[in-house]
């Protein structure tokens, strides 16, 4: 892929302003996301910024990123990555976009082009003298089965000839893009094929039936479609003899019965088995213990009398309480000082939300410069007395505390190239 920068200067204008249609719409995609995530509308906004002024502008990337809270660098990297965004002037009446993947250059692509050069300019991405027209080589656009093919803004032109395309092209210049319809530009409808229908051009009735409706563009009768259906007593029985079905029908009728005795007879077994246990005091013993399954018994292990598991029992325990928080009295605890009148927003440090704030303020920990001065021992009482397992280094908690505490959210984008939280 070619790189891709920023038009020059001299002609990227000095503002940008959504106008009242598009600034409606921004505010939508916008309203898609949830605050926190609002920089997920970038490229939507991009997209419409590049539909109402024909391109994306270096003002225009600089708005929209204010608009979303991004930085600059952020924005430019998404309008320089994705190839959607037109970063240099387009004509205002027509931008081609002729597709040169495989499909369409074995279809004759490469003539198309040359079309382009002839009748716009010898290089893509490059304004006709009146400043009407331009044009570019892109990837595939989707119309692979009616090759070759063009983009023009949001239309496609399809099926092309060199005398197509450049008799379209001329409709453009004029002003006239309407004498043209998109889509194939042959005899075609959408891809069906060439000329019209090959096959399944008539209407197909089941055999021995009259007066059916056809089964549609799939071709398919409608018996056809019953092959993939399992069958039932009902669909058995429609097909079936009269005798066949009174047959089935009684059959049905006897299974519904022993379904619903079912249920009495297992009722009255219970009661049975309750009247004997009662009278029998050993049975009932005997069913008590049977109640008791192996999965039941497992579930309390026994370590009374058996040295191994106590030990086993005794090591768990020890673990269990050799991760549980370190105490607050303990000598690594980072210095607390008291609640200043305005306490640093700890929330800005990446890694740190309102919970973790409040834990922090509990002990004492009030603004940036006391997280920038932590430690090694009191960074790891800290990671033990709120259960991060390495967080604070992994998130490089002092980094973003000196940076905030020297200089606040200045000296952060300066360091990290993007906002705090």
């Amino acid at each position: 892929m070619s790189v891709r920068r920023l038009a020059e200067e001299s002609v990227q204008p000095a503002e940008f302003a959504f106008n009242r249609e598009f600034s409606a719409q921004a505010k939508v995609w916008i309203k898609k996301y949830p605050k926190e995530r609002a920089q997920s509308a970038v490229i939507p906004l991009m997209m419409l910024a590049q539909e109402q002024d024909g391109w994306v502008t270096k003002r225009a990337i600089e708005v929209i990123a204010d608009m979303l809270g991004m930085p600059y660098i952020r924005a430019l990297e998404v309008a320089t990555f994705y190839t959607q965004f037109q970063l240099k002037p387009v004509g205002k009446r027509a931008h081609v976009q002729v597709c040169g993947t495989t499909p369409c250059m074995l279809r004759g692509s490469e003539a198309l082009m040359e079309v382009c050069r002839n009748k716009i300019h010898p290089e893509p991405f490059h304004l006709n003298e009146s400043g009407t027209l331009s044009w570019e080589e892109v990837e595939c656009q989707g119309a692979c089965v009616n090759a070759p093919m063009v983009m023009i803004f949001k239309d496609s032109y399809e099926d092309l000839s060199p005398e197509r395309l450049a008799y379209i092209i001329d409709r453009f210049e004029a002003g006239r893009p309407e004498d043209v319809t998109p889509g194939p530009q042959i005899d075609r409808i959408f891809s069906g094929p060439e000329g019209g229908l090959t096959s399944l051009s008539e209407e197909i009735k089941p055999a021995g039936k009259t007066g059916t409706k056809a089964s549609g563009a799939s071709g398919r009768s409608p018996s056809a479609t019953k092959a993939g259906r399992p069958k039932s007593p009902a669909t058995e029985t429609a097909t079936k003899s009269p005798a066949a079905a009174k047959a089935n029908v009684k059959a049905d009728a006897k299974t519904a019965a022993t379904a619903t005795e079912a249920p009495k007879v297992n009722e009255a077994r219970k009661t049975s088995a309750t009247a004997k246990t009662k009278s029998n005091p050993t049975a009932a013993l005997a069913s008590t213990a049977k109640a008791v399954t192996p999965a039941k018994r497992a579930a309390k292990p026994v370590t009374k009398g058996n040295p191994t598991m106590a030990v086993a029992a005794t090591a768990k325990g020890t673990s269990a309480k050799a991760e549980a928080a370190p105490s607050a009295d303990d000598k690594n605890r980072p210095a607390g000082i008291s609640k200043p009148a305005k306490p640093d927003n700890l929330k800005m440090i990446s890694g740190v939300g309102p919970k973790i704030e409040g834990i922090l303020h509990s002990l004492g920990i009030y603004t940036f410069a006391q997280v920038a001065s932590w430690k090694k021992t009191e960074r790891e009482w800290v990671d033990g007395y709120l259960k991060f397992k390495g967080r604070i280094e992994r998130e490089d908690w002092l980094k973003q505390a000196k940076a905030l505490a020297k200089g606040g959210e200045a000296e952060y984008i300066k360091v990290f190239g993007k906002k705090p939280r």
